[in-house]
Formats: structure tokens, sequence, C-alpha cells
């Protein structure tokens, strides 16, 4: 097979072990064979028989090549928007009045019901081109504004359907159990049953590849998450977690207990909490989106993390209601701002660790043997990708070894 030469570059390859910051190489090669990487280095130390075998050779301009971005936490397929009750919010509406009034969460369950798979596929087709054009080549896409078997399905087909048709590897996850549907008002065990009812059907049709819940005191107990990660265990798929976003309910514990991929928010998070995810090397996923869009003042522990060595994610949380965001750069910088981790520590939050977060061990970081995703920068240091708020230094995305 004829390999690939890249050079003229600089490469942030994000190994976790290496001496330089980001594991810089400022004077980089690349060799790709098919999909995967088959050496990374500088390029005066390319080897021969490699450098033999390379049919097709690149300049890339001087360019800055990092990992593909890894947007690790979406809610991307969803009917309909909430512009209109941001609007209200802002005039002074109480999101408990809006949610009485039949709005929040439950509004987007009703858009999403409604519209056809070809309806959502196309409205969530805009979202992910913005995401894709930005270097994302790896992309979550949880459900939970279906709530009912049906429309789980409907969601979760096409998640699956945006991953053929474009050039980004897309992982599902089923968030049944994300709120009380009205059907269920008052009766959240015996939804929590619909959950588990659903959880083996949709496994069976391929559509699962995690399983998270919301573990909050707006949403389901500890008791009733347990159940659904038991019944995730059973089937043996992975569990991910919404913890500690309003209270801590102790959800990190539980989660770490399940060997749980990751927990996402986080803003409640205890030494406790951060101490069982550290043991079971489960992920911490900070959402800035989030916490920019709802006004938050509580920030995530990012000192405890680093004192427990949790690795950190940084996700654009892209939904309707809490997060309307399309731009995994502008998380970068938000991640830096609003939550002071570095801009080394965000970049390893879109690539190693975001891969970490789904189980992903092929991608995330640029060396031999790892998948060939990766983006080409018009920038001349890693950390001018979290700087420029509202830039898009994107040249070229590379797919499986194919320019995009």
């Amino acid at each position: 097979m004829s390999l690939q030469l890249w050079t003229h570059c600089k490469a942030a390859t994000m190994q976790a072990d290496a001496a330089q910051a980001y594991g810089l190489i400022e004077d980089a090669a690349l060799v790709v064979q098919g999909e995967s990487i088959a050496w990374v280095g500088p390029r005066t130390e390319v080897p021969a028989d490699l450098l033999a075998r390379c049919g097709t050779q690149h300049d890339a301009g001087g360019a800055l090549i990092t990992p593909g971005l890894v947007d690790c936490h979406t809610h991307l397929v969803y009917g309909g928007d909430r512009a209109y009750e941001f609007e209200l919010r802002l005039n002074g509406v109480s999101y408990e009045e809006i949610a009485r009034a039949g709005g929040g969460i439950a509004s987007t369950v009703k858009a999403t019901r409604s519209a056809s798979a070809q309806q959502l596929q196309a409205q969530s087709e805009s979202r992910l081109r913005q995401l894709l054009a930005e270097g994302v080549t790896t992309l979550e896409i949880k459900s939970g504004y279906g709530l009912a078997l049906e429309h789980e399905r409907k969601t979760l087909a096409v998640a699956r359907a945006l991953g053929q048709a474009h050039p980004v590897d897309v992982r599902t996850t089923f968030l049944g159990a994300h709120a009380v549907p009205a059907e269920f008002a008052g009766r959240s065990d015996a939804y929590i049953d619909a959950v588990l009812e659903m959880l083996p059907l949709l496994h069976a049709e391929g559509l699962v590849d995690a399983v998270d819940a919301f573990c909050e005191r707006i949403a389901f107990s500890t008791a009733q998450t347990e159940r659904v990660f038991a019944a995730a265990k059973a089937l043996g798929i992975p569990v991910k977690l919404h913890a500690e976003q309003l209270s801590d309910s102790g959800g990190a514990q539980l989660a770490a207990r399940h060997g749980a991929l990751s927990c996402d928010h986080l803003e409640w998070l205890s030494p406790e909490g951060a101490r069982a995810m550290a043991a079971a090397g489960t992920v911490a996923v900070l959402l800035p989106g989030a916490y920019y869009f709802l006004r938050e003042t509580k920030l995530p522990p990012v000192a405890l993390l680093r004192e427990q060595g949790v690795p950190v994610a940084i996700s654009t949380d892209c939904n309707p209601g809490s997060s309307p965001c399309t731009s995994l750069l502008l998380m970068l910088n938000m991640a830096c701002t609003l939550f002071r981790l570095t801009p080394e520590e965000s970049l390893a939050g879109v690539t190693r660790h975001a891969a970490a977060a789904l189980g992903l061990r092929d991608r995330g970081v640029l060396a031999k043997g790892m998948r060939a995703d990766f983006v080409l920068w018009g920038v001349q240091r890693p950390a001018e990708l979290s700087y420029a708020l509202g830039a898009n230094p994107r040249l070229k995305t590379v797919f499986k070894g194919q320019i995009v």
C-alpha cells in the first residue's frame, strides 16, 4: 500500500508523556497508511523504508497539525428551538413559569416528537456542518428529547444517519433518563420502568454506544440512576452521567462505582466525588457553554480535579435550552477565560481526554497506530486556537487518512 507523507508543518501531538508542551514537534512529518498514522516525528528522522513507500507527498505550508477535535457531549438532534424562551427569561419570566406554560425541555420534546426523521436530520445537519467546519472529526450525540420508544429510536437513528452521510464518527448515547415526560408526570419510577424497556430494544437495533442519565434533584435520583446503570451493565454498555450540575447528589461516586466513562458538568463536585472519579479513571467533562448561557456562578472545582489527577475534557453541550452552541473553538476560549484552564489543558480537553470520555483509545493524539484524523490550522502556536474569539483558522481536515 502506498503511503502518504505530510511535511512542512508543526505537530501538536498531544501525547501525555511528551517532553514538550502540547507534545509539539517544530519541524514535523506524518506518515499515513490507509486510515492510520504509520509514523510521526521530526522531519529529518522519517525512517528510510517508510519514506521510500510514500507515493503521495503533501506540503502542509507551515500549518500547525493537531489531532482531529472530539466533541464528546452534545444533544445535537432535536426539533425546534428555544429562542422565544430565551427572550422571555431576559424579560424577567422565570424558568419555572416557562415550564408551567409548557416550555423548557417539554417544548423541545413536543417539537422533536412532531418532527419527521427527515426534518430532524435536515435541522441537525445545519448544526453538524458548523462543528465540522471547525475540525471536529468525532462527535457524541445523545437522545433524550423523545422520551418514548418511537421517538428515542427516531433521534438515535438520525444521529447514526448523520455519521453515515458526513466525514465524522458519530457515537450515540441513549439518554432516556433525561426528564420525565408529561404522560408520566408525578410517576418518575414508572417512567424509569419504561426506560428500562426501551434500552434493550434500542441496543439490539445497534443504536446505542453508551447510556447516560441526568442525576439531579430536578431529574432522577441516585436510586433511579442506579437502576438504569445496572441495566446498561447487564447489556455490556458503558455509562456516562450528567452529575453535580445543580447540587452535590453523590452522582460522581455512583458513576465511578459503575466505571463510568465520564461525569459531565460537575460544578458541585465534592472531594469525595473527585477521588472516586480518579480511582475509576472517569473523565470530567466540563461544559463552559452551559455555564455561560445559564449565567451560573458556581465554578467547577478545576483545582480539585488537577489535584486528584482527573482528566478533564471540554465540550459544546450543544442543546436548545442551556447551550445552543456549535463552536468547539469558542469552548476552548471559555474554558480558559471562565474556568481558568490553560490553553494546553483545553486543547487536551477536546482531543486526548475527549476521546477517552467516549471510551475511544484510537484517536485524540498523533502517534503511530492511531487513526489518521487530524486538522491543519493556519496558526503558529497551539495557544492561538483558544485565544481568538470567533476565529476559525482551520485550513483542512483529514478524516481516516483522506482529505475532507
